[in-house]
This record gives structure tokens, sequence and C-alpha cells, in this order.
């Protein structure tokens, strides 16, 4: 199969509150998407926009849900991949890593995520026993998942340089300040992480950085144009972030400013950003997922 052939969504979630609590969704800003979510609510709009696979991605730290993530993986045909949890800290991190990679749907395991922007402390990715959980990620082929803010990124671009074997991929553009038309930390730093060759990015996540009634796809161009700069198409992806996504735009939406802020970009580009990137750098060809049994 031609990578570039299948659009691959690198970043969407399933959760259910009545199941779990998730910290991050308090306030009554989050009512609208305080329910559940599973495969049949974007079915419809991924076959809509023509996707044919997306990447799970972990909401709590739970090795739990990851179990359930990489369950529900290999019952939906257009999951090609889960990045999930584990405790890279705890000193049995290689062991938990190899339970879910050598578990009966362990071939949908594609990546490792942490929630970094919620620790108080924002060296917390040069901890040493962070470090040894990282190696442990590195170790089994997997991709690790940077969700950083400006705050995390020296310590994130530290940590990259430490591991230049290892895939990383940033989360939501490291979540500049998009309502505010400028994020001057963000615009200093993420340079320096971008010269890292082991790291891509995942445009994802920009609506809801931007003013959720108002955002136009203006707002967003001078944050995906620095990005691009700085990366260059090849480390790029496309990230729905569904459903967080629906307080700011519907799936249609998000895919449609995405795409005008990347004119003029060549059809063989977006045909990357839009799916060819997420199979290399997630090597879903290669996950035993759905889209390499067809």
């Amino acid at each position: 199969m031609n990578s570039t052939t299948v659009r691959i969504d690198a970043h969407q979630h399933f959760w259910d509150p009545a199941r779990y609590s998730y910290p991050w969704m308090a306030g009554d800003l989050m009512d609208p998407v305080r329910r559940a979510f599973k495969p049949h609510d974007l079915l419809p709009p991924v076959r809509g926009a023509g996707i044919g696979g997306t990447v799970l991605v972990q909401t709590l730290s739970s090795v739990r849900e990851t179990r359930e993530f990489l369950e529900l993986a290999a019952a939906t045909d257009f999951v090609h991949g889960v990045v999930g949890w584990v405790d890279l800290t705890s000193p049995t991190v290689g062991d938990d890593l190899d339970a879910l990679v050598e578990g009966p749907f362990g071939r949908w395991l594609v990546g490792i995520r942490h929630q970094v922007h919620d620790e108080p402390d924002p060296c917390w990715l040069g901890r040493d026993d962070v470090r040894r959980g990282l190696a442990a990620v590195q170790r089994r082929g997997l991709a690790y998942d940077l969700l950083v803010r400006a705050r995390e990124l020296p310590a994130a671009t530290e940590t990259v340089r430490r591991f230049p074997e290892l895939q990383f991929v940033l989360d939501h553009i490291a979540k500049p300040r998009i309502a505010e038309g400028q994020d001057d930390p963000w615009t200093q730093r993420m340079p320096a992480l971008a010269a890292e060759p082991n790291v891509s990015v995942k445009l994802s996540g920009m609506v809801t950085e931007a003013n959720w009634a108002s955002w136009t796809p203006d707002d967003l161009r001078p944050f995906v144009d620095r990005v691009v700069n700085w990366f260059g198409p090849d480390r790029l992806m496309f990230g729905s972030d569904w459903p967080v996504c629906l307080l700011a735009g519907t799936y249609e939406e998000v895919i449609a400013g995405l795409t005008a802020t990347l004119m003029p970009t060549s059809p063989h580009e977006i045909a990357q950003i839009f799916g060819g990137n997420a199979q290399r750098v997630y090597r879903l060809h290669n996950a035993g997922g759905h889209s390499a049994r067809v």
C-alpha cells in the first residue's frame, strides 16, 4: 500500500465520564463534551472527510485505559494505532511496556504519552527516572508524544537531544496562545526543538487555543506558518483533536481551517501532512493494524 493514499487523523480521543473521572475536564466550559464519545460518533465525520485511519491517543494516566484502547483498536477498522500511557517513573516501566506490547492487542501500540504540561515541575522531562522510562520506550521501538507548552520546551529540547534514536512527536504545536495573537516564549523556544531531526509535530489542538467562538484561519496562520518554516512539510501531520475540537468547531471546520492555512502547499506535501508522515512516524504500516491487512 502506498503510504500517501491513506488520509490519517493522527490525534483523536474517546472517553466516557460515566466510567472515568477526567481531571482536565473540570469547569462549566467543558460541558459540551462532558459525555461519552465512542467510535460510532467519529465514524461519520472521518468517512465524510475521506479519512482512512486515525491514531487514538490516551486521555488518562491509566494503563487500564490503554489496554481498553488497544482492544478497541482491534475492533475498530479506522483506528490504526494507539498512543497509550505507562508510568515512566516506575521501576517496572519495562515490564509494563512489555505487558502491553506482548498482549493480545499489542500490535496497535505505536507510542506513549504523558500530560507533561500538567506536572508542577517544568523540568519533569529531565528527571533521571523519567529518562529511564523514555529509554525503555525507545528500546521497544515506540514513539513518544510530547504534550508540553512553552514553559516545558527547554526541558523537552534537552531531552530530545539525549535520545537521538527516539522518535518524538510534539502535540498541538506546543499550545501557543493563539487567542492572544502572539506567544513570545513559544516563538523563542520552538526553533531549538525544531532543529532536532527526531521531532515531528502535529498540526492539532489549535482551534481550542484560539477564540472558540470567533476564530478564523487567519488567526491560526501566523502560528502554522512558523511551524511549517521550522519543521518543514515532511515532519508535519494533521490531527483533529476530536472531540476536544468540538468546543470550537466541527470536524469539517477543523480540516478546512488547517487546509486554508497551508495554502499554497503542493499536493504531495498535503498528502504527506494528511497521511504519509503519520504512517511513517508511527510506523502504522508495520503496526499490524487494519490498514496493513487490507
